[in-house]
């Protein structure tokens, strides 16, 4: 298949086909998998990842998974330092913050570049690249003393750490068949999210007590450490059957050296926009506004005026303000309880339903999403709303809040991202790309007017405010793409 074919593919069922297979084909599935009804179904070729065994799946899981995180972590990393930052280089602690939303941005565009050239040279040397210049990136970050060197430098390193933030997409669908894809795909998008609030929970202890630019010496001793065991655990997960190139080393320090061009198709200008142009399908397009919607409020808004509005109000200082972070973590993981777990449970219910023969229609999905969607709009109001009735008096509610804002963000972040790739699997890692950059420049955007916002209208009526953007562009938007969804695929 060509990849001209290959990107316009919509794939509207994912019914194993097993009606062509041979019967070596099969008996070889058989004794991979113990079955051969399969979907998708692999190559008869220890090659595929679908065939890799269940250990060295997982262990390339926690690489990329972990290699996404940072990149969000990269983005929060210095949210705890605001007030440090700002008296350093000597900026108000808004200009500082735009340090954060420049990373945001360039998380969103950077995969642009990145995906085509994954596609073609494979997902190691893409990652093992982002690595090493990610870390030579934040050593430059921990010698800046000017704030517009420490700008450039932050904007190359979120251009080399961005790709697994986006491609893990792809990674995912090309190790793991659909009954597990949701799980997996949960945990990447989960460390995806993690990576926003760990990163200002632990750099808090260390801004207090040994300064601010410790946080970049601990991103690039992490970078390293990262691109060793990647170097070493990691392997290539792009596979294209019935090609040359394909053959690899058979010793294990050959198999490490070994890198080539996996895919023989000359790389076109086109090819780096091509994800933007997932955009004209519905079953993209609804799924990446209505979340990047609920993103913006439901982490980008929290995360960002906590070290704003906290220090002032309640004189926190950097650990304080650390501290506040470890609720939105708590609301994450179990968020993600039903967003990943429970939604291939949920997924499988539908599938004993229709007899055990037949997977319900990808919409089936969307029912968890709107418990998603509920957890975030009650979340983000009462943190909005407390944290101006409390005053100077500070107490838990809203954090408590906050949490509950986590929650439904991360349920909204696995169930859309899993049914937007369901039906199109053919461009997972191009649908990924596409909604990460809708998602982050709704994210880079929000942060230059959040602060308005607040000052002209109140914290309780920008509480108004969000939930109705999020009902108008997430709540509403869902409902019209669960009931013609199906339609829209086959239109």
């Amino acid at each position: 298949m060509s990849n001209k074919e290959e990107e316009h593919q919509v794939e509207d069922s994912f019914a194993p086909e097993v009606e062509g297979l041979s019967g070596e084909h099969r008996e070889y599935l058989i004794a991979r998998h113990g079955t051969y009804e399969l979907d998708p179904v692999p190559a008869m070729s220890d090659l595929d990842p679908l065939n890799w065994s269940s250990s060295k799946k997982f262990i390339n899981l926690a690489l990329v998974a972990f290699h996404a995180m940072m990149a969000t972590f990269t983005a929060s990393a210095i949210q705890s330092a605001f007030v440090n930052i700002a008296e350093d280089l000597n900026v108000s602690i808004q200009r500082t913050s735009y340090l954060t939303s420049l990373v945001i941005a360039i998380l969103g565009g950077a995969p642009l570049f990145w995906r085509p050239v994954a596609h073609v040279y494979g997902r190691r040397p893409v990652f093992l690249i982002s690595l090493i210049c990610s870390l030579i990136c934040n050593v430059g970050c921990g010698l800046c003393h000017s704030y517009g060197t420490m700008g450039l430098c932050r904007a190359l390193t979120a251009f080399f750490i961005s790709p697994a933030a986006s491609i893990g997409s792809g990674v995912v669908s090309e190790m793991f068949f659909k009954k597990q894809r949701a799980r997996c795909m949960g945990a990447w998008t989960t460390m995806v999210t993690l990576g926003v609030p760990i990163a200002p929970f632990l750099f808090g202890f260390a801004v207090v007590r040994v300064g601010y630019r410790w946080i970049y010496w601990t991103l690039a001793i992490t970078n390293g450490v990262q691109f060793i065991l990647y170097f070493f655990l990691g392997s290539e997960t792009r596979y294209i059957d019935h090609t040359v190139g394909q053959e690899a080393p058979r010793s294990y320090f050959g198999r490490l050296l070994h890198f080539r061009r996996i895919d023989p198709t000359p790389l076109r200008a086109y090819d780096f926009i091509q994800p933007l142009v997932l955009g004209r399908f519905a079953c993209i397009a609804i799924p990446a506004a209505a979340y990047a919607m609920i993103f913006l409020w439901g982490s980008v808004m929290i995360t960002i005026e906590i070290p704003q509005l906290y220090p002032e109000q309640f004189g926190f200082n950097s650990q304080q303000i650390g501290y506040q972070f470890a609720a939105v973590i708590i609301g994450t993981v179990l968020g993600e309880q039903v967003g990943g777990l429970l939604s291939d449970k949920w997924m499988w219910a539908g599938r004993k339903r229709n007899g055990g023969h037949k997977d319900p229609e990808p919409e089936y999905r969307l029912w968890l999403s709107y418990i998603g969607h509920a957890l975030t709009i009650a979340g983000v109001v009462v943190f909005l709303v407390q944290t101006e009735r409390i005053g100077e008096n500070y107490n838990v509610t809203p954090i408590v809040g906050a949490a509950i804002a986590a929650a439904g963000n991360q349920i909204v972040t696995t169930v859309l991202i899993t049914y937007a790739v369901d039906c199109y699997r053919s461009e997972a890692a191009g649908v990924g790309v596409f909604i990460i950059f809708v998602r982050q420049i709704w994210g880079f955007i929000g942060p230059f007017w959040f602060p308005q916002l607040i000052d002209e209208v109140g914290l309780k009526d920008s509480a108004a405010v969000a939930a109705g953007m999020m009902i108008a562009v997430s709540v509403i938007p869902t409902i019209l793409l669960q009931w013609k969804g199906n339609s829209w695929r086959r239109d």
